[in-house]
């Protein structure tokens, strides 16, 4: 890449770093810049990280983003992204979020993992992916678009850090090989009333597999996953608009409830 590309990327990321911290959104990058490779929008990702990181930010893990069919409609695109998490996103079950922090948040439920050794692609499967779980958790993942509306493309969520911005994790429990997370329904309630519901094959028809696919994508990249990684498979159901004063909450059979309330 010359010079003007890289100087670019920079721009990008910036932009939308400051988008995030003053709450002005930018114009989607599909939309100023037609035709861009997912390539690039990765590296705009990786330049704002970095950013983060220089700035005190710590790598946590990472999401796999857009794996059911309900987001990939809702979103209006075809297949996953990813994006990285990193420590002040993460926040425990009972948290309060303010909502004026936040642009035009949207809320889903999810199954998540930590893990116990590295995970290194290509050529992964399911089998070698669950060996490498530990703990397995429901999380409420906050999502926002630092852009103009979520009439955005797989490159501009990619750039954007797969529209990542908050996650709720529930209890991590340590993973019992017997259990079928593909049938785990999750339940996902607003102030008590239930609105969503989704089990855990709507994520690439197992949950375990967009491990499989992230991990393969890292590799491209000269990158893996990571021993104590925690990692967000993607929501089993389409996002949700979030209001302000609410409480939201997610559970299933097998797994510890997850809730936050919004102010």
């Amino acid at each position: 890449m010359d010079g003007q590309g890289v100087r670019w990327i920079t721009d990008e990321a910036v932009g939308l770093l400051a988008a995030e911290r003053d709450r002005i959104p930018v114009v989607p990058l599909s939309v100023r810049r037609p035709g861009l490779a997912l390539e690039d929008a990765y590296r705009v990702q990786a330049e704002a990280v970095a950013r983060r990181i220089e700035g005190g930010a710590r790598v946590v893990g990472h999401k796999a983003w857009v794996t059911s069919e309900a987001m990939q409609e809702q979103m209006g695109v075809e297949e996953p992204d990813s994006g990285v998490l990193l420590d002040h996103m993460l926040l425990p079950s009972g948290s309060r979020l303010v909502r004026s922090e936040l642009m035009q948040p949207r809320v889903e439920a999810e199954i998540a993992f930590r893990l116990g050794r590295d995970l290194t692609g290509p050529d992964l499967n399911v089998e070698s992916v669950r060996s490498a779980v530990t703990g397995v958790f429901l999380a409420l993942e906050v999502i926002d678009t630092r852009f103009t509306g979520w009439q955005i493309t797989v490159a501009d969520s990619i750039a954007d850090n797969a529209s990542g911005a908050r996650v709720v994790t529930g209890p991590v429990v340590p993973f019992d090989p017997g259990l079928d997370l593909a049938v785990e329904q999750l339940v996902v309630s607003v102030d008590g009333t239930a609105v969503a519901t989704g089990e855990g094959r709507a994520v690439l028809g197992d949950p375990f597999r967009p491990l499989v696919w992230l991990a393969d994508r890292l590799a491209r990249f000269g990158a893996g996953l990571r021993a104590g990684d925690l990692v967000l498979a993607g929501a089993v159901h389409a996002s949700l608009p979030l209001g302000a004063a609410s409480t939201v909450r997610a559970f299933s059979l097998h797994l510890p409830p997850v809730e936050f309330c919004v102010s």
